[in-house]
C-alpha cells in the first residue's frame, strides 16, 4: 500500500535528481517495502536509491532483495558501496549470496570484507551447500550458569544489539559447550539475584553444523521455536539458525519437488531470469524419456493390432481408459510424494499404504465404471455406435477403468516408495512418468479384459 501511495513521489523526485528529498521519502520504510520499491524502479534508477539509503539500512533493505538482483546490484555500486554493504550484512545472508557466485567473483568478494567478518565468512562456506552450518550465524548471545539472572540480563543489553535474535537465550559451560537453551521471558521474569543454573532443565535441541537444512527446518517446527542452536561435533556452540533462513529453505525445497514433480530439473533462478536455452535443456532430458516412454503404447498396440482391427469400437475408449488409470497414479504420487516429505508415512509402511490404495483404487475405479456403463447403455443410437453387443462393450469398459484405476493406485503410491529405498529423492517419481507407466500397462489392462468379456462374440 505504502509503495502504491508513495511511488509516483518517488519517481518525481528521481526525474527532478532530489537526492535528499528522496532520502528522507524513504528514511521511515521498513525493509521489505524499500526492497519491493528498489525492484519496482527502472534498473538505472536503482543504485542511484540504493545508495542514498543508510548503511545499516542498505544491508536490511539488500537481504531482501533476490540473489540475481543482488548481484546485478553489486556490479553497479563502486567498491566502497559493495564493501559497505557486505560488510554490514548479515555472516549467513553474505554466505548464501557467496555460495551463488562464482568462485572468481566469490574469491574478489572476499578481498574486501575486513580479517573479522572474513574469518566469519570463511567459516559458513566451509560447511557442505545443504548443511545448516551454512545457514547460521555466529551472531547471539550466551550466558553463563553460575552466573546471576542480574548479570546475564546486564551482559543481554550490552551484547544483544549485535546479536540475529534475543528470544532464545544459550548456556554455555566455561570450555564453551551448549548445557541448555533459555527463553528470554524466563530470565526476565526470574529473581535478579538468583542463579541462572537454578533455572536450567538441561533439556534443549541443537542441530549438528553437518546435519541437513531440511532435518533443520522439521526441527523448527516440531519444537515451534524461532532460533535452534547449531554446535560442533564436540558440542561446542558455533552458531544459531533463526527462523527466516528455515523459512527460505522451506520454499527452495518446496519449489525443488514440485519441478520434480512436474518432471523438470530445478530451474534455481526465477522463471524470467533463466537462460532460455538453459530452461529448454533443463525441460527437455525428463520430456525426451517419457516420449521413448510413450512410445511403448504404440508397441503395446500395435501386439493388440488383431483385436484393434475387428472391433475398431474398442479403440474409442483407450484415450479414456489410459487417461484415468494416469489420472489415479498421479493423484497417489502426489498424496505420498506430500506425506513423506511431512514425515507422515515412513518406509515401513508401505504395507498399510499399498492395501489402502488398493481399496481406494477399487472405489474409484468402480465409481468411474459406472459413469462410463451408464453412459454407454444409455447413450441415443447406442446400438448403431457401438453395435450389437453394446452392453458387453460397456462392461469391459467398465471391468478395465476398475483394474486400470486400481492399478494405476498402486503404481503411484508405490514408486515413491521405491525411490526413497533405492536412496533417491521420492519426488523423481512424478506424476508424468507415473503417468506414462500406466499409459503402457493400461492398454494391457484393457485388452487383456476385452478378450476375456468379448471373446467369442466381437473378438
Amino acid at each position: 500500500m505504502l509503495k502504491e501511495l508513495l511511488g509516483p513521489d518517488i519517481d518525481e523526485l528521481l526525474r527532478k535528481k532530489d537526492y535528499t528529498g528522496l532520502k528522507d521519502g524513504v528514511a521511515e520504510w521498513e525493509a521489505p517495502e524499500a526492497a519491493d520499491l528498489l525492484l519496482s524502479l527502472p534498473e538505472k534508477d536503482q543504485p542511484i536509491l540504493f545508495r542514498l539509503l543508510p548503511r545499516r539500512r542498505a544491508a536490511e533493505v539488500f537481504a531482501y532483495l533476490p540473489t540475481p538482483e543482488q548481484r546485478r546490484l553489486l556490479q553497479s555500486l563502486t567498491t566502497e558501496n559493495v564493501r559497505n554493504v557486505l560488510e554490514a550484512s548479515a555472516p549467513d545472508d553474505r554466505a548464501r549470496l557467496f555460495g551463488e557466485l562464482p568462485a572468481q567473483v566469490t574469491q574478489q568478494l572476499l578481498g574486501l570484507l575486513s580479517a573479522t567478518e572474513l574469518s566469519k565468512t570463511r567459516q559458513l562456506l566451509g560447511y557442505p551447500e545443504e548443511s545448516a552450518g551454512r545457514l547460521m550465524t555466529p551472531d547471539y548471545v550466551a550466558i553463563h550458569p553460575e552466573w546471576t539472572v542480574g548479570r546475564a540480563l546486564e551482559h543481554i543489553r550490552q551484547r544483544g544489539k549485535d546479536a540475529e535474535t534475543i528470544n532464545m537465550i544459550y548456556v554455555i559451560d566455561p570450555h564453551g559447550k551448549l548445557i541448555d537453551d533459555l527463553r528470554l521471558r524466563k530470565l526476565i521474569l526470574a529473581d535478579p539475584a538468583e542463579a541462572v543454573v537454578t533455572l536450567l532443565d538441561h533439556h534443549f535441541v541443537a542441530l549438528s553444523a553437518y546435519g541437513d537444512r531440511e532435518e533443520a527446518a522439521k526441527l523448527m517446527q516440531k519444537y515451534d521455536r524461532v532460533a535452534l542452536p547449531v554446535t560442533d561435533s564436540d558440542g561446542m556452540l558455533i552458531g544459531i539458525v533463526t527462523v527466516d533462513d528455515i523459512i527460505d529453505v522451506v520454499e527452495k525445497e518446496a519449489t525443488e519437488d514440485i519441478h520434480k514433480m512436474a518432471a523438470v530439473e530445478s530451474l534455481a533462478e526465477p522463471y524470467l531470469q533463466i537462460d532460455f536455452f538453459r530452461m529448454v535443456r533443463k525441460r527437455a532430458g525428463w520430456l525426451t524419456l517419457l516420449f521413448l516412454g510413450e512410445m511403448l503404447t504404440a508397441t503395446a498396440m500395435s501386439y493388440f493390432e488383431t483385436e484393434i482391427a475387428r472391433a475398431v469400437v474398442l479403440a474409442l475408449f483407450i484415450p479414456l481408459i489410459i487417461s484415468s488409470g494416469g489420472n489415479s497414479g498421479s493423484q497417489a504420487a502426489s498424496l505420498i510424494i506430500r506425506a513423506m516429505a511431512l514425515g507422515e508415512i515412513r518406509l515401513r509402511q508401505w504395507w498399510r499404504v499399498m492395501r489402502r490404495e488398493f481399496f481406494s483404487g477399487l472405489a474409484l475405479g468402480a465409481v468411474l465404471g459406472a459413469i462410463a456403463f451408464v453412459r454407454i447403455i444409455l447413450w441415443p443410437h447406442h446400438a448403431t455406435l457401438y453395435g450389437q453387443h453394446y452392453v458387453l462393450v460397456a462392461a469391459t469398459v467398465a471391468a478395465s477403468l476398475i483394474g486400470v484405476v486400481t492399478w494405476g493406485s498402486l503404481t503411484g503410491s508405490m514408486l515413491p516408495f521405491i525411490m526413497r529405498r533405492l536412496g533417491f529423492d521420492p519426488a523423481a517419481s512424478s506424476a508424468p512418468f507415473v503417468a506414462t507407466l500406466v499409459d503402457v500397462t493400461g492398454l494391457v489392462i484393457y485388452f487383456t479384459v476385452a478378450l476375456a468379456i468379448l471373446g467369442g462374440t466381437l473378438l
